[in-house]
């Protein structure tokens, strides 16, 4: 019972072959999966494929490299979506200092708004960090983000702040880069927080676990990820997947 809590089923790049990349999803043990959604076209294919799949839940939000775009109306328009019943988190939302094509001042307020649409609607918050962790964890802090909680999506950070995150109700999601060999951070992130925190993503088509990388990621490839924690863990395989399973279907509310 594999649960990928981010993937983007919705982008180009699984247009030709979308039904084939399913299939071998749930042929690997892959039960849930939340498609994300981070801009209008994103976010209505993303609800189109969770009302097309029983298994698919939806995540809507504003990505913060697009922040100069957002408008009030983007909001209020994310907003009407979260009362959709598939949808199950606010997100992918936060900060991405790499790209400089929204001034950090927008991307911050945007981020500020976005977490308060959170604790309005009550539901979960899907956290993007580049190269901005200390002004993420800062954000949440004074926002009281821990209100509601949710997920700091491929964490790449240090043990220190993800037990800080950990701290305000926020669970760490791991995703293909704990697999690479010189990936010491995550791997470290992998041993040191227990288990009850910890969750694993994909986030295709992106980051492919090894031996992929730098090829197209695919949801099937999450089961890599639940064996590197594994190993890393000293725990079984079964238990990395049922216990991340648990944690993804509390975090998200869903029952049954």
């Amino acid at each position: 019972m594999l649960f990928d809590t981010h993937v983007h089923l919705n982008a180009d790049q699984f247009k030709e072959d979308l039904e084939a990349v399913i299939q071998r999803a749930i042929d690997k043990g892959v039960t849930n999966m939340v498609v994300v959604g981070f801009d209008r076209p994103t976010i209505n294919r993303a609800i189109q494929l969770a009302e097309s799949y029983d298994f698919l839940y939806a995540s809507v939000g504003w990505h913060p490299v697009d922040a100069i775009d957002m408008t009030e109306e983007d909001l209020e328009w994310i907003e009407a979506w979260t009362e959709h019943p598939k949808v199950v988190a606010l997100g992918e939302m936060g900060l991405d200092y790499y790209w400089d094509k929204s001034p950090k001042e927008i991307q911050q307020d945007v981020f500020r708004k976005q977490i308060r649409l959170a604790k309005k609607v009550k539901l979960p918050i899907i956290i993007h960090n580049r190269e901005a962790t200390q002004d993420i964890v800062d954000i949440l802090r004074e926002e009281g983000a821990a209100e509601v909680g949710g997920i700091m999506h491929c964490f790449s950070g240090s043990v220190e702040v993800a037990k800080q995150c950990v701290d305000m109700n926020f669970y760490i999601s791991l995703g293909g880069p704990v697999t690479f060999k010189n990936a010491k951070k995550p791997k470290e992130v992998a041993k040191e927080i227990p288990l009850d925190y910890l969750l694993i993503e994909t986030d295709c088509p992106y980051l492919a676990p090894h031996p992929y990388r730098g090829k197209r990621n695919e949801p099937s490839y999450v089961s890599l990820v639940a064996e590197e924690i594994a190993k890393l863990k000293e725990l079984t395989y079964d238990e990395v997947v049922q216990k991340t399973y648990d944690n993804a279907r509390q975090i998200f509310n869903i029952n049954g």
